[in-house]
């Protein structure tokens, strides 16, 4: 599942507007936009310091390219801050179905897509893990006592009871969120209507609202509707109806397809989903029918710096592969593992994973495919989750430990910090944990490139862990020699700490913020770089 939120899902969705005076207001998209890459002692502002690490360390400086994958929903490939930066294979001849370099995947171009069938169809949702698990063992355990079971099945069976609750409790949650959506949008509807006909007008946008609020006493709501779509950055009454409805089709897919028993979209892509070992299924689509997440995550990393369009990644001199392994739904665990295995055998050298779920019943192959990426020399970088939710004791994967519980040494798990050094500067929903989180990076009202030449503001710990992606490029840029754990080590020790007393996440408890990850900190390109260059003698 996409470890993000935007404006559309999260305070939309889960809050539910009943009507647009009583919303609670978000933080304004005119907020600074490239906040993350902002000093704290130059700005005022706990970004990663890019900027300065640009102007005092970097420039002129010899970068040797580094190839990032993004295992993500797929990536909008015509994007104007993408294109110049976007992997492609030389040795493939795009469409001409021969597979030129013999890897079992035909006409790779760009990257994968392992949600897709041979005939060009594509994935857009699926079910969460618990919905498969309830799926695929109710038959065998419905109404069975544990004790009775033989032991061989016992621990499968916790994992079904598990699964279960967590389904019913889900599809319940989401009915209700449904209702409340429809019940808004109509609402919204008329009251929008019947401010149109009141000032005579086909479109309520923030200038003639404006307007109205200053001449028209006879129209007092104007105001407070003006308010409303500048808290949330919508332009017109139009685009505020518009995100309520893709929250209202969101939340329809998640009951009707991502929480329902009976769905399943997997024959579509024609594979055997109980072999763990096929690779070679899926197809060239690597950008997919909806690509706005992974479009996201990319120009967080490396969109085009400093072209004057949309937004800024944090890294130069890089090239991104994108391979689609994350549905709208949770992604697979035979997936995931293929992802891992492709990217790094066609030359990525990190790989941005922001995704996550609560089950993993094939675990063993990602940790594998992990294992396999440590031993060519690749570093994983992952999303540490928006359940607000302590890592060290909760389910959360792919998780930073292998089943074996040893620490995965060349993956980094990323919470989420915000633009404010107050008791908000820890992301309200981001996982945390002392052990099993590594470090916070910016994650809240992350502005980047979005489908179609677009740009939206997310947050979550999606947007995170590309940060941190982007910072481990750069250094990878600058010293190709850098081992995975090198690469950890250095972001980790660099990381700046912060002592703010802040809310533990999903709650109004006051805590130390460097209680929530291993390094009690935010990672830092500038810190990171004068460190190397302090660790690799630069003179």
């Amino acid at each position: 599942m996409f470890l993000s939120t935007s404006p559309r899902y999260s305070r939309l969705a889960l809050l539910g507007l009943l009507t647009f005076a009583s919303f609670t207001a978000r933080a304004q998209t005119d907020a600074v936009r490239r906040w993350q890459h902002l000093d704290l002692k130059a700005d005022g502002v706990p970004g990663i310091s890019a900027d300065r690490a640009y102007r005092e360390l970097l420039a002129g400086r010899k970068r040797t390219p580094v190839l990032v994958a993004v295992l993500d929903s797929g990536i909008d490939s015509t994007h104007q801050d993408l294109k110049p930066i976007l992997w492609r294979k030389p040795t493939e001849v795009p469409g001409n179905g021969v597979d030129e370099d013999k890897n079992g995947y035909v006409d790779d171009v760009r990257g994968w897509n392992f949600l897709g069938g041979k005939d060009g169809q594509n994935i857009a949702v699926e079910t969460l893990e618990q919905t498969r698990i309830y799926a695929q063992y109710r038959a065998q355990f419905e109404g069975k006592k544990r004790k009775a079971l033989a032991p061989a099945d016992q621990a499968l069976f916790d994992v079904y009871e598990l699964a279960k609750a967590a389904y019913q409790k889900d599809l319940a949650h989401e009915k209700e969120q449904l209702t409340k959506l429809t019940e808004a949008f109509a609402s919204n509807t008329a009251s929008f209507g019947r401010m149109k006909q009141a000032l005579n007008a086909a479109v309520l946008d923030t200038a003639l609202l404006r307007q109205a609020a200053q001449s028209r006493p006879d129209v007092p709501s104007a105001g407070s509707l003006l308010a409303f779509l500048r808290r949330n950055g919508y332009g017109s009454t139009d685009e505020a109806l518009k995100s309520l409805n893709e929250a209202v089709t969101h939340s329809r897919d998640r009951v009707e397809k991502s929480l329902n028993a009976e769905y399943n979209p997997r024959p579509l892509v024609g594979d055997d989903v109980a072999n763990l070992s096929e690779t070679g299924y899926g197809n060239p689509d690597s950008q997919g029918p909806d690509a706005t997440h992974g479009t996201h995550c990319a120009g967080i990393i490396a969109g085009v710096r400093g072209n004057q369009l949309g937004a800024d990644g944090v890294a130069e001199a890089v090239r991104i592969m994108s391979v689609r392994s994350t549905p709208s739904g949770d992604e697979r665990d035979k997936d995931v593992a293929n992802a891992i295995r492709y990217a790094v055998d066609n030359g990525a050298q990190i790989i941005s994973m922001s995704f996550g779920k609560d089950f993993s019943p094939d675990k063993a192959a990602v940790d594998a495919a992990m294992q396999y990426a440590d031993q060519k020399g690749v570093l994983l970088v992952h999303a540490a989750g928006n359940s607000s939710r302590d890592t060290d004791t909760g389910r959360n994967f792919p998780s930073a430990r292998y089943l074996s519980g040893q620490d995965i040494p060349n993956q980094i798990s990323v919470g989420a910090s915000s633009r404010l050094n107050t008791p908000a500067l820890a992301a309200e929903f981001s996982n945390y944990g002392k052990q099993t989180v590594d470090v916070f990076a910016p994650g809240v009202d992350i502005y980047s490139s979005t489908p179609g030449n677009t740009y939206s503001t997310f947050s979550g710990t999606s947007m995170a862990a590309p940060v941190v992606a982007g910072v481990a490029a750069v250094l990878k840029s600058l010293y190709p020699q850098l081992t995975p754990q090198q690469l950890k080590q250095i972001i980790l020790q660099s990381a700046v700490p912060y002592h703010t007393k802040v809310n533990k996440p999903g709650t109004k408890k006051l805590v130390d913020f460097a209680s929530l990850s291993k390094t009690g900190g935010i990672v830092n390109l500038y810190e990171a770089v004068k460190l190397a260059d302090q660790q690799l003698a630069v003179k």
